[in-house]
């Protein structure tokens, strides 16, 4: 009896410990809460492109912003990173923006709109669908007086059909956005 009891305790034991090294889908063991948390999407442009960006980029927030041009080949992904961070409450859908941007052409590093050439800071509110989706989803968490980097790919800007004359199609976008009021 008491060899039957082993022999069944060791089975439990070890189908326990099969069970827990069987394929789950999720790597190294990770739970789903712990991979989804340290994931990073891996967009196609060189992280270095992207942080000379960043690193080349005025921090002036009085001033209409100067950055170098991209290089490589643009990512597939929504880039966002905070040059400069702001201060207070943190943007989030619903609320009404006050921004100063200028944005560029990936293809050819080509301005193709600023509000600080119009003089005139761009509101709008936050997740309404009033701007494209990477400007919906690149702004929340902001704050103001904070710049950030959005490197929007086509699918969250304007897609195959551009705009304009301004936006090719299938154009990934670059904004350097300046936070001035949210409200």
């Amino acid at each position: 009896m008491r060899a039957k009891l082993t022999i069944l305790t060791l089975a439990l034991v070890l189908g326990t410990g099969v069970a827990a090294c069987g394929d789950d889908d999720e790597p190294s063991g990770e739970s789903g809460a712990e991979s989804a948390a340290t994931a990073t999407p891996t967009p196609t442009a060189s992280a270095d492109g992207i942080e000379a960006i960043v690193q080349g980029t005025s921090k002036d927030t009085e001033a209409k912003p100067e950055f170098p041009g991209p290089s490589g080949d643009p990512p597939t992904e929504l880039v966002m990173r905070d040059i400069v961070k702001g201060k207070g409450p943190k943007a989030k859908a619903g609320d009404t923006l006050t921004m100063q941007y200028v944005g560029v052409a990936w293809s050819s590093g080509q301005q193709f709109d600023a509000s600080w050439d119009a003089g005139q800071p761009f509101p709008f509110q936050l997740g309404a669908g009033m701007v494209i989706q990477g400007w919906d989803q690149g702004m929340v968490g902001m704050q103001k007086g904070g710049r950030r980097l959005l490197v929007i790919p086509p699918d969250l800007g304007y897609g195959a059909q551009g705009a304009g004359g301004a936006i090719g199609p299938n154009e990934t976008l670059i904004f350097v956005v300046d936070l001035v009021e949210i409200g």
